[in-house]
């Protein structure tokens, strides 16, 4: 075979043999084009299909903030439990940020309330208890040293205002009592109106001193006569420590009505017990009424 020319010889083809931009895409043999026939930095965007580049061709700790858009980041990207306490700015959690209900006492450090953050509906008395008070129903007290609240059992407030009078006991006739003549007779106070303690006995018409209230009592009575004529009448209050009579003398004349009474001091130890009676020498039966009758028993306070 002839040439025209110089004579080709049997060596391969170099860089020189070919001319500038002489090699097309298609002389290109498919994954003939290798990492190590790519100079440094020769790839740019514009080579790159889009999504072409996944996450196993980025290498460990290099994508940065800068590689980030503004906003770009939401909760789909974020793994549960990713964002720790390091990650937040100071400041940066506001009340918008918590969820209703979700702050307990273990987020709050000791001594970190303090009345100012209270609510004052807390305090307005709006809502009744509902129930009678007991000793150890608590109540809120400041202290009047930098306003600090503390709490003390109404047991002990009473022991500061010197407690209450307390047992009371008010009883009184349930109808019309007969008084025979020449009869000591106790008055049938079968009717409470009010008893504290269950200090008083209707059965037997006797109050006793409860355990543990030994002290000075109160003692007031009154009877309402009817049917006494010209008589001798006595109205006596026994306790434990003897009798006091608080009638001694002339019931009255005829018919009318008329009440005698009184009231006295007296102390008592526990266990001791109170009775009224009444005796009359009128010659007939006479009567005491329930409208009028009464008798009132209470401990003074201390």
């Amino acid at each position: 075979m002839s040439y025209i020319g110089r004579t080709p010889t049997n060596a391969a083809l170099t860089a020189a043999d070919l001319a500038d931009g002489i090699v097309s895409s298609a002389k290109i043999a498919a994954d003939a084009v290798t990492s190590a026939k790519i100079a440094d930095n020769a790839v740019v965007t514009a080579a790159i299909n889009a999504d072409a580049v996944t996450d196993a061709k980025i290498a460990d700790d290099v994508v940065g903030t800068e590689h980030l858009t503004a906003n770009e980041v939401d909760t789909t990207a974020l793994g549960a439990d990713a964002v720790t306490g390091a990650q937040l700015a100071d400041d940066a959690v506001n009340s918008e940020h918590y969820t209703d209900g979700s702050i307990d006492t273990a987020h709050l450090a000791d001594a970190q309330i303090t009345t100012a953050k209270l609510s004052t509906a807390v305090f307005t008395g709006a809502t009744d208890i509902g129930a009678d008070l007991a000793d150890a129903d608590l109540i809120l007290v400041d202290d009047g040293a930098g306003g600090t609240i503390r709490k003390a059992a109404l047991s002990r407030v009473k022991t500061y205002a010197g407690g209450v009078n307390t047992p009371i006991a008010i009883v009184k006739l349930s109808g019309t009592q007969t008084i025979s003549h020449n009869t000591t007779t106790d008055v049938a106070f079968a009717s409470e109106t009010i008893d504290t303690a269950s200090a008083f006995n209707t059965g037997n018409y006797t109050f006793t001193v409860p355990s543990g209230q030994a002290g000075i009592y109160q003692v007031s009575v009154n009877v309402r006569r009817s049917n006494f004529n010209a008589s001798r009448f006595y109205l006596d209050i026994i306790t434990g420590g003897g009798n006091f009579v608080l009638e001694h003398g002339d019931s009255g004349n005829g018919s009318n009505y008329n009440t005698v009474g009184g009231t006295i001091f007296t102390n008592l130890a526990e266990s001791e017990t109170i009775k009224i009676r009444v005796y009359h020498n009128v010659g007939g039966n006479g009567d005491l009424t329930s409208d009028g009758t009464y008798l009132a028993i209470m401990k003074l306070i201390q």
